[in-house]
Formats: structure tokens, C-alpha cells, sequence
């Protein structure tokens, strides 16, 4: 089935919405610190931690590599992120970050 050139349009800013909904040191870490293989404009808020093969040891080294790198202490609910949990969820703890 074929979109009609505005479902195709909506569709294209539904996604870079979900991009800029990713804050930039979230991608920056999961790109560069923890080797996710995946280009950061490929990266959308509703992708989970496991579809990019990263288990709980890995949501644990990000947080420590987050508050470590940009000096912040992530809220509590940073630390039940699963590898079921999305980027948009990780996105919500990042922005709740506060400085240390």
C-alpha cells in the first residue's frame, strides 16, 4: 500500500520529531561511549535498549558514563530503566538530570 504524498510528509516529521525528542548527549553516549553500531539520525524515541543489542549492564554503564561525562546525577528512575525500556524513557531521565 501507497502513501499519499501528505501521509508521507506527516510521516517524515512524525520521525524527526522523535529525533529531536533525543537529547544529544544521550545519543552522543549510546553512539561513541557504549559502541552502539547505528547512526544517531537513525536512533527514535520509540526504539528500545535491546533492539540495539544493550542489556542491563549496559544501561548501568550508561548512567554511570552519563553522570561521569556531563557531571549530573540522573533521578532515581534512571536507574529501573530495562532493556525493554525505550530511548524516550532514558530521554525523560536525561532531561531530569540535575548538577552536581
Amino acid at each position: 500500500m501507497t502513501q499519499s504524498p501528505d501521509q508521507a510528509e506527516r510521516s517524515d516529521q512524525a520521525e524527526r520529531s522523535e529525533r529531536s525528542e533525543l537529547p544529544e548527549n544521550l545519543l552522543a553516549l549510546l553512539t561513541d561511549h557504549l559502541g552502539v553500531h547505528a547512526h544517531p539520525e537513525d536512533l527514535s524515541a520509540g526504539m528500545t535498549f535491546e533492539s540495539l543489542g544493550m542489556d542491563s549492564l549496559s544501561l548501568m554503564e550508561l548512567v554511570v558514563a552519563a553522570e561521569e561525562k556531563f557531571a549530573v546525577v540522573l533521578p532515581e528512575d534512571a536507574l529501573d530503566l530495562a532493556p525493554s525500556s525505550t530511548l524516550a524513557e532514558a530521554a525523560r531521565a536525561f532531561r531530569n538530570a540535575r548538577a552536581v
